[in-house]
């Protein structure tokens, strides 16, 4: 079974040069697309694995899979799979010299986020995150514009401050192991309780990594180079970015949390994620209700669903198989939104909210999944979105963190008035007689990714058996406990 490790490393890497030296319009055009269906199949089969027969599949020290990392892999190409699929059409309008090199990035990406998750080393893990901004830094600047060139270089500035902290972090972890009998990076030793870590070194450790990685998942105060890169990076990069780059960060995050609580518990390290997860909800909460431009205001929406996951990982393992929920289904619901978001760029030529009006009228075709989409980021029900928040929310009842989850009750509460007001100003109302229209019913893109994304996403917390024995098996991983 060792091959479905090297698989979704190996595949997308043959692609992205495949890309780079074949001289096929097809092959670029759908390379990205296979690259995530091999990342896909990849983690489907390594979850079937953990399943059936228990315990990890692994390749020495240097990859592993268990339960959790076998599930973010699959989060990964599913979403992966949403984005490049349904943005196919911004694919093929990628044309010329960068044609080959966007294709080649976007494969680049997805086998860097796989390595991410399937590092057993922090160290490797570290290294994976920072070659996803080296690759996604030139995928923001595609368009070449000088808005799209300025966001690219904010992120590679930001990006580059917090992997670097990360990276002392890291750093100081593996310095508190030196004085044990075996030093290691291994994320599955330094999680073990009775290693004798430095507690002092580990708490300097932790607090600097999560700092680092938090800036990757962009969590406030260090996220403000989300709402740029994603506003004007092609609509499949924006799908990916904050789809399943925010939560590998976030991953690592939970990889990091699993080593500081073996050694100074959870209360440090749950202090800090709730800080952040409220400032991330109160930044989305004051720039949504005057947001104008319908790219930002996702861009703002994964930063306020960042914040409430934060929450939930400080809150522990009563939270945790929502928090783990709640990320394939923010993945799949705003991979689908800003690809729709592309198509409406395209079409209307605009970002602006107050230019794009009566869309349900003009072009249902887009309106129609554009609203399910959005009901399910805001939080309806059967959408997983809903299910997942009110899983944290009652878990942090639980737990005594009453305080915390009803701050960001409020919170979340501004932010559904601020998107319905939004998405109504898009899609509501009819034009003035004075201005003829032909109605438009073409989805200008594959239906099918997204019609998956939207039925996985509204059925998924309905199954018990296999994804609910899956998330319990995450969630006891990430206590140490397999």
């Amino acid at each position: 079974m060792e091959f479905a490790l090297w698989t979704p490393l190996a595949i997308p890497a043959i692609l992205a040069v495949l890309s780079l030296t074949v001289d096929s319009a097809q092959l670029r055009r759908y390379s990205p697309v296979a690259s995530s269906a091999a990342v896909l199949g990849s983690g489907l089969l390594l979850i079937s694995v953990v399943l059936e027969r228990g315990g990890a599949t692994s390749i020495g020290d240097l990859l592993r899979a268990d339960a959790l990392s076998a599930y973010m892999l699959a989060v990964v190409g599913a979403v992966g799979l949403v984005s490049t699929w349904g943005g196919i059409s911004s694919l093929a309008a990628s044309r010329g010299r960068t044609a080959g090199s966007y294709g080649a990035l976007l494969s680049l990406f997805l086998a860097a986020m796989s390595l991410a998750v399937l590092a057993d080393s922090i160290g490797l893990m570290w290294a994976a995150i920072e070659a996803t901004t080296i690759a996604t830094a030139f995928l923001v600047g595609h368009h070449r514009s000088r808005r799209s060139l300025e966001a690219a270089w904010k992120y590679v500035i930001l990006g580059s401050v917090g992997v670097a902290i990360a990276l002392l972090g890291i750093v100081l972890i593996y310095a508190a192991s030196i004085d044990t009998d075996t030093p290691t990076l291994s994320w599955l030793a330094l999680s073990q309780s009775g290693l004798g870590l430095d507690p002092a070194l580990v708490t300097a450790g932790g607090a600097l990594a999560v700092l680092g990685f938090a800036t990757k998942s962009g969590l406030a105060p260090m996220h403000s180079w989300l709402p740029d890169a994603h506003s004007q990076a092609p609509a499949p990069v924006s799908g990916l970015m904050s789809g399943v780059l925010l939560s590998v960060a976030l991953y690592a995050i939970l990889r990091i949390q699993t080593i500081t609580n073996a050694v100074i518990g959870p209360d440090f390290l749950r202090v800090m994620l709730s800080i952040g997860g409220l400032l991330s909800l109160l930044v989305a909460a004051s720039l949504l209700i005057r947001q104008r431009d319908y790219k930002r205001m996702l861009a703002y929406s994964s930063i306020e669903h960042m914040g409430l996951m934060a929450i939930g990982v400080g809150i522990g393992p009563a939270a945790l198989p929502a928090v783990l929920l709640y990320v394939l289904a923010h993945g799949l619901i705003k991979a689908t939104l800003f690809v729709l978001s592309g198509r409406i760029l395209t079409i209307e030529g605009t970002p602006v909210i107050a230019d794009v009006k009566h869309l349900l009228v003009r072009r249902p075709g887009l309106a129609i999944p554009w609203l399910i989409a959005m009901s399910a980021l805001i939080g309806f029900p059967p959408f997983s979105i809903f299910f997942a928040e009110v899983g944290i929310i009652t878990a942090g009842w639980s737990v005594g963190m009453g305080g915390v989850v009803a701050a960001a009750l409020v919170l979340l509460l501004v932010i559904f008035a601020a998107l319905t007001r939004l998405t109504v100003a898009m899609t509501m109302g009819s034009p003035p007689a004075s201005e003829p229209f032909t109605v438009d019913r073409s989805a200008h893109g594959p239906r099918l990714p997204i019609i998956l994304a939207l039925v996985t996403t509204a059925t998924m917390a309905f199954v018990a058996e296999p994804v609910g024995t899956l998330l319990v098996q995450a969630t006891s991983v990430l206590g140490g406990t397999n």
